[in-house]
């Protein structure tokens, strides 16, 4: 009998009253609450108007018959399990009827205990596949492609690499400062390939004491080292099918690097302290927030490693250098903190968002998150102000130099040292294309050439066309 507080709800069909009666009366002393309905018709009603779990249905019905019904429950009601009953069943009906989904087919008269055993697991095959579909919806949430926020050209530009690689099988290379969502980015390429499906694994190379990080990728055999009292697979094995993420991968000791090149080569490595070769099937993603060729040049990365992980490479850019963003990430933040803490912030007010366009956000991407999650901590109206943000990024954006003190500067004169720094940031982005500088400033290219003027950036070289 079900645990669960709420009990699963099954719908039966039957044109006869004496096997509908009857099989309800056992079905609900069972603990299920039941339905009944005489034809397909009144099935379906009842499938649109109230949560069913589960259908048992006979396949002979005046009206529509029971494979009517599985067809239809199949397109419309994914979420609903299904179980045919017949009282002229065959090899042929049956197999049919579970190649178009049914979970099982029963003939009559049906057995109390198999049916009894049949629901209970049509019933948990049902929640795990409802699970698995709430799951791969998160993951679609966390890891789409409308997970990576940004019309700055450069974030286009890595959208459009990120799906001309997913579904391919080669080793990706994420270079980019701490904070610029190297993990996130990986997520993404692996839920928009094939391999979505099969497992992500994701390890922090650097968190990891470099004695264990071996161990813990390769695993180990019993005995292998002190404290090895039982064998451990590793996280390579656990990603089979699937994903791994090797993040700070700058931290792999030089033994480490070996291995980790025999396996890109051949797909295959020895557990520590065992001589077995395991093969498995995974995808290699790394990630690095050091440059790997400056510490190839420096001797601590292998040169032979370097070349073979260095198949595709994506460059994160830095959140400075990607300021038209700004907002559009400050506001993607407000609204997913709003919806996680039940608050209605609407906005935030004109200072506030000066103040985030003019601080060089040194932590990236990260840094913005966590300053707008505090902030809505803080807020006490229905717009974020400077008073919610953090205190030193409020002071690091007042900082205007030593010439002349804020106090004795215009609201005009002050902004303008930071306007001019953005604009020519978004014009460097775009390549001195004005159109797109414009479009990503959210202005029009009249007021861009304004201020341009104003700035003596119009003299730069512009590309025509984007070229």
């Amino acid at each position: 009998m079900p645990t669960t507080d709420k009990k699963p709800s099954i719908l039966i069909v039957d044109d006869d009253r004496i096997i509908l009666d009857s099989l309800s009366e056992f079905i609900r002393v069972e603990g299920y609450d039941v339905d009944t309905a005489q034809s397909l018709k009144e099935a379906t009603q009842m499938l649109e108007g109230q949560s069913i779990d589960l259908v048992i249905t006979d396949v002979n019905m005046p009206g529509g018959n029971g494979f009517e019904l599985l067809h239809l429950v199949r397109k419309r009601f994914s979420d609903v399990g299904i179980i045919m009953l017949t009282g002229y069943g065959t090899i042929e009906s049956a197999v049919e009827a579970i190649k178009m989904g049914a979970f099982d087919y029963l003939t009559k008269p049906v057995v109390d205990e198999e049916l009894k055993v049949c629901i209970e697991r049509a019933i948990a095959q049902q929640a795990v596949l409802k699970e698995n579909r709430v799951l791969k919806q998160r993951l679609d949430e966390r890891f789409g492609l409308e997970a990576i926020v940004g019309h700055d050209y450069r974030m286009l530009k890595l959208l459009e690499l990120v799906e001309a690689v997913a579904d391919a099988s080669v080793t990706v290379l994420i270079q980019g400062d701490s904070g610029t969502g190297k993990s996130l980015l990986a997520g993404v390429v692996h839920q928009r390939g094939d391999r979505r499906d099969k497992p992500f694994v994701e390890v922090s190379c650097g968190s990891i004491p470099e004695t264990l990080l071996e161990s813990e990728l390769f695993g180990h055999a019993r005995g292998a080292f002190t404290g090895a009292v039982a064998a451990k697979a590793g996280k390579f094995k656990a990603a089979h099918g699937g994903t791994i993420f090797l993040d700070e991968i700058a931290c792999a000791s030089p033994g480490l690097q070996v291995k980790l090149l025999r396996f890109l080569q051949s797909q295959q490595f020895e557990p520590v302290g065992s001589n077995k070769t395991e093969t498995v099937d995974v995808r290699v993603i790394l990630a690095s927030n050091v440059d790997l060729e400056s510490e190839v040049a420096a001797g601590r990365f292998r040169e032979d490693l370097y070349y073979r992980v260095n198949v595709v490479t994506i460059e994160m850019p830095t959140l400075s250098e990607r300021v038209s963003d700004i907002p559009l990430l400050a506001r993607h933040f407000l609204n997913s903190f709003c919806q996680k803490s039940k608050r209605a912030i609407l906005d935030f007010d004109d200072d506030a968002m000066q103040v985030l366009q003019r601080h060089h956000w040194p932590g990236n991407v990260r840094e913005l998150e966590n300053a707008i999650e505090r902030a809505v901590v803080l807020c006490k109206g229905r717009r974020v102000s400077v008073d919610d943000l953090p205190p030193r990024i409020v002071e690091a954006a007042s900082t205007l130099g030593p010439d002349k003190p804020a106090q004795t500067m215009t609201l005009r004169e002050a902004l303008e040292g930071p306007e001019k720094r953005i604009i020519e940031t978004a014009l460097r982005a775009s390549g001195w294309n004005r159109q797109l500088t414009a479009d990503h400033l959210g202005i029009n290219r009249t007021t861009l050439y304004k201020k341009m003027k104003r700035y003596g950036l119009d003299a730069e070289p512009v590309s025509i066309g984007g070229m």
